[in-house]
């Protein structure tokens, strides 16, 4: 068995992985390992800012994983791609950069994870980011990740959304990482140059011109190693060769809200009944392991437009080679933008006291496709557009827990949605304002017709069962090893597992409760915090 010796490893080259080995790095006479079960990131669906949608079901840079049939959603399974990939789900999402609201760190705080509040974590964001626009109290410029913001490029469908908002009762705001996140407007992405800002092109790639990083491709890590109560290292599999990682200093575990949870159970770290069953031998009793998992969910209104939408642009081979030639002459046009071009954050209703509800505003439509399974380059042959809407603050917990002691097989995800009924709730109070909306000028001048659920379905039971029929992931897993301050919490709020000297968790499973909105810029804020908190105990 090859023998790797380093001072940090760490497991996973997604999106706060990444940032950890980058900044531990930068540290003279630190021998930094990665891990990453993925490959390169060179594709052009994940270089491109629109390939994401070639990446969502692609088996070399996505896991493609499933969840259990779910009660909540009519017996459905729900879709969950996450990154394979060297950068991870910041290699294939739909770079959407929020960082959430103000409030929620500072709950996180005031639930005793010292240290988390939002004046701790401002900096901390302010460090990862390279906004565009330039700098204020609130952003900055020169970090690693490119941040830009898109009002001038995107779809003239998108302003019209917008103003509707407005005329509707929404105020606009301009920046929602800025001093307040409600309102609406135009989302900002993580693109530079016409091309994805990924961790791995931010963090990852610069980093390794330094000798002391070294990074694995293609690494199943299957199991943690220990002496006593210390982890001290890692066990990975590349083909048919098993390797070991022994890290003198720390092992930092980076692999994701499904990633994290499996390697802990997989290595005896998790609830002793469930592991006992599967002839796993208990090395630390720690049974909320896997629990506390937490999503937003979300789906759609659509509507037929009597004006050209991306549909035609995307989805006929004419639009798509106007498109392609715009964004090689010029690196700008659809091809380099997200298609969650506008949205914003509301509230339910005016008793509550921030906003609870995620606006996603499309210019393109997909009525042919099962919910969660869209492709970008297949949208309706008509001229379409959506409004969907997403939960901030989701009640519903599930679980996720491995099914055997093989590496290799998918865990059981277990996310209960609408479990909580709050959670549907705030759906269906969602309806009545997206329609309000869509009733506005301009966007009511250019709307044929509401085709789905179809402006006859008002009634509550007609409205819940297509919540149930339709609602998918919206990809913001987290919480299966969440940090709190008692001791009964997988991770203490410094991002040790309790229980056990040399190992950190780092990335969005340590999250206690949901952000508002998208993870990524979350996660690799995470990713910046742990290297500071990591680099301070070496």
């Amino acid at each position: 068995m090859e023998t790797i010796d380093c001072d940090v490893v760490v497991v996973g080259a997604g999106s706060s992985g990444c940032v950890v080995a980058a900044r531990l790095a930068e540290r003279a006479g630190l021998r930094v390992c990665v891990l990453e079960a993925g490959g390169g990131d060179l594709s052009p669906w994940v270089r491109i800012p629109i390939g994401y949608g070639g990446a969502f079901y692609h088996p070399r840079l996505n896991w493609r994983y499933y969840t259990e049939p779910e009660e909540g959603l009519g017996g459905r399974t729900a879709y969950w791609p996450r990154g394979k990939v060297i950068g991870g789900s910041s290699s294939i999402n739909a770079m959407v950069f929020i960082r959430g609201q103000a409030d929620d760190y500072d709950r996180w705080a005031a639930a005793g994870c010292e240290g988390w509040s939002y004046s701790d974590v401002l900096p901390y964001f302010k460090r990862l980011e390279d906004n565009l626009a330039g700098s204020d109290e609130w952003r900055s410029t020169g970090g690693p990740i490119g941040v830009k913001e898109t009002s001038t490029e995107v779809h003239a469908l998108s302003h019209s959304f917008v103003n509707a908002a407005q005329a509707a009762g929404h105020r606009l705001n301009p920046d929602f990482n800025g001093a307040t996140q409600e309102g609406v407007g135009f989302y900002q992405i993580t693109t530079r140059g016409g091309f994805r800002s990924s961790a791995a092109a931010g963090y990852l790639r610069p980093a390794m011109r330094r000798r002391a990083l070294r990074l694995e491709t293609g690494a199943l890590v299957t199991r943690l190693t220990f002496d006593g109560r210390r982890c001290t290292g890692v066990e990975f599999v590349r083909g048919d060769t098993r390797s070991r990682v022994r890290a003198t200093r720390q092992v930092v575990l980076s692999a994701g809200a499904i990633g994290s949870p499996q390697i802990l159970q997989l290595s005896g770290i998790g609830d002793r009944a469930r592991l006992g069953s599967l002839g796993i031998e208990t090395i630390h009793s720690s049974p909320m392991v896997g629990q506390n998992l937490q999503d937003h969910i979300g789906f759609d209104l659509v509507y037929e437009a009597t004006v050209p939408t991306l549909n035609a642009t995307l989805g006929r081979w004419v639009g798509r080679m106007g498109a392609g030639l715009r964004y090689v002459i010029t690196r700008g046009g659809p091809l380099s933008l997200s298609v969650n071009q506008a949205g914003g954050f509301i509230r339910s209703d005016a008793g509550r006291d921030r906003p609870n509800l995620q606006l996603y505003f499309s210019p393109l439509s997909y009525t042919k496709t099962l919910p969660g399974k869209r492709r970008l380059m297949r949208p309706d042959a008509f001229a379409g557009f959506m409004i969907g809407i997403s939960n901030c603050h989701p009640k519903s917990r599930g679980e996720l827990h491995i099914r055997s002691s093989d590496p290799v097989e998918a865990p059981s995800i277990r996310p209960n949605y609408f479990s909580a009924e709050e959670d549907m709730a705030e759906l269906l109070a969602s309806v009545p304002i997206m329609r309000a909306i869509a009733a506005r000028a301009p966007l009511s001048e250019i709307t044929k017709a509401e085709l789905k659920p179809g402006p006859a379905v008002t009634e509550r039971a007609a409205l819940v069962d297509y919540i149930r029929a339709v609602t998918g992931s919206v990809f913001h897993p987290c919480g299966t090893c969440a940090m709190g301050p008692e001791e009964s919490a997988v991770t203490a709020p410094d991002l040790r597992l309790r229980g056990i000297e040399g190992l950190t968790v780092a990335d969005a499973s340590i999250i206690p409760q949901i952000t508002s909105g998208n993870l990524n810029a979350p996660a690799l804020m995470i990713g910046e915090k742990a290297a500071d908190l990591i680099a301070a105990r070496l």
